[in-house]
């Protein structure tokens, strides 16, 4: 791409923002805006709320947003995996009712995949959905659910075929939360926060209008959604770098993001606080123990090619690639680095890194990611699951024997059907 090519792009954002940006409007009435220019999210095709850039170009109109300080379309589930998959799998009809919403932040979503009984073979799922005239009924339980206690639409897997094979039976719906039949239960962690909530479904229905790409075929367009799902972590931790302005429409912005950052303020603990081993060991002294500075030295190790690895999958998306086994390397990756700091700081604290409260190390946080990294190995794809994605697809290894042939009806699961 020429240099020209950037500098009128920049030319036109700048343009648009001098004469639009304006802090003093309400969040809604901005977004608005941003969704008939397209600049909110400009890869995006024109007809659909976007620009159709390519992917550099994009990150200078995100800088230029950046510079001028102006806010942008709303963010979470609905814009970093609802809206991306609609994009791909969606019909006209549903671009043109659901987009928008969502990047004015009038409909927020939430991600009803997993299942107790199912743990981490998704497409083991037993939530059925039977149809219904124009509608199909759905009956069943999700977990670990994030926002669907305040979403207005969720991305549902549900089966409708239970002769074939199991990845071949599962539809992909847009179903609105709030009606009769959907109960959103808050689940309390041990860790003390409540992140996730377990929804249950008792005939509850959805337009068969509301069906994302084929019946029968929505694996396909779940694999979609879960490519971009390991992203979002990190374009959400880049949002509060655009919440400092003042006026009206940055607190507006700032309960907003309160609200979208809730169940991820853990999140760092999980990730098991490598930024902070190095401080700890220095503070407590324990540095000068050889074995504290192997723990020490293991986690930057990890934490550094981590971050090599991350940047690849960053640089393939700026020239285009699709979400590639990167994916899967840096999620284990991560559970690596997780449990190597967790380790370091129990060596370093010691048994005061089981206590709580103002007398514990660091006001608790080093007990909360002693608690919280257990979890990194298992949300978005347990570290067995992505060992079995990279033997297989990366490194072109055997699968594993497999019912999958088998029509679903017929293969042994955890609960009733």
């Amino acid at each position: 791409m020429s240099q020209h090519s950037e500098e009128t792009v920049r030319a036109e954002v700048r343009a648009w923002l001098a004469e639009n940006w304006d802090p003093e409007l309400r969040l809604t009435e901005w977004r608005t805006l941003l969704a008939d220019s397209g600049w909110g999210c400009p890869t995006w095709p024109r007809e659909w709320c976007g620009r159709g850039l390519p992917e550099p170009l994009a990150e200078a109109v995100r800088e230029e947003f950046e510079r001028a300080g102006a806010v942008g379309v709303a963010q979470g589930g609905g814009t970093a995996l609802a809206a991306v998959t609609l994009l791909e799998h969606g019909s006209d009809e549903q671009k043109r009712a659901l987009l928008r919403p969502i990047l004015t932040g009038e409909h927020t979503w939430c991600q009803l995949f997993s299942e107790p009984g199912s743990g981490s073979d998704l497409a083991g799922l037993t939530t059925r959905a039977d149809r219904d005239g124009d509608e199909y009924v759905v009956n069943g339980q999700k977990v670990w659910t994030t926002s669907a206690h305040h979403a207005r639409y969720g991305m549902l897997l549900a089966r409708t075929n239970w002769d074939v094979p199991k990845h071949q039976g599962i539809t992909y719906f847009a179903i609105e939360m709030d009606q009769p039949g959907v109960e959103v239960r808050p689940l309390r962690q041990m860790n003390g926060h409540a992140s996730f909530n377990e929804v249950f479904f008792t005939d509850a229905r959805v337009a068969a209008a509301n069906v994302i790409g084929e019946v029968d075929r929505g694996w396909t367009v779940a694999l979609t959604t879960l490519a971009h799902e390991r992203r979002m972590a990190d374009g959400l931790r880049s949002l509060v770098r655009g919440a400092r302005g003042e006026g009206p429409i940055f607190d507006e912005y700032r309960r907003e993001l309160a609200s979208v950052m809730e169940p991820y303020k853990w999140y760092p603990q999980r990730a098991g606080r490598a930024d902070l081993v190095v401080k700890r060991a220095q503070e407590t002294g324990r540095l000068a123990d050889p074995a504290v500075r192997q723990a020490v030295a293991r986690v930057l190790i990890l934490a550094r090619t981590a971050e090599w690895t991350a940047k690849r999958a960053k640089a393939a998306r700026v020239l285009g690639r699709p979400p590639g086994p990167e994916g899967s390397l840096g999620k284990l990756a991560a559970s690596h680095v997780a449990r190597a700091a967790a380790d370091a700081h129990a060596l370093i604290s010691g048994a005061d890194a089981l206590l709580c409260g103002p007398d514990s190390p660091m006001d608790g946080v080093i007990a909360e990611v002693l608690v919280s990294v257990p979890a990194v190995s298992i949300a978005g794809g347990t570290d067995e699951i992505q060992r079995n994605i990279i033997g297989e697809r990366v490194l072109g290894l055997p699968k594993e024997p497999s019912d999958a042939g088998r029509p679903f009806r017929e293969v042994a699961r955890n609960v009733g059907s």
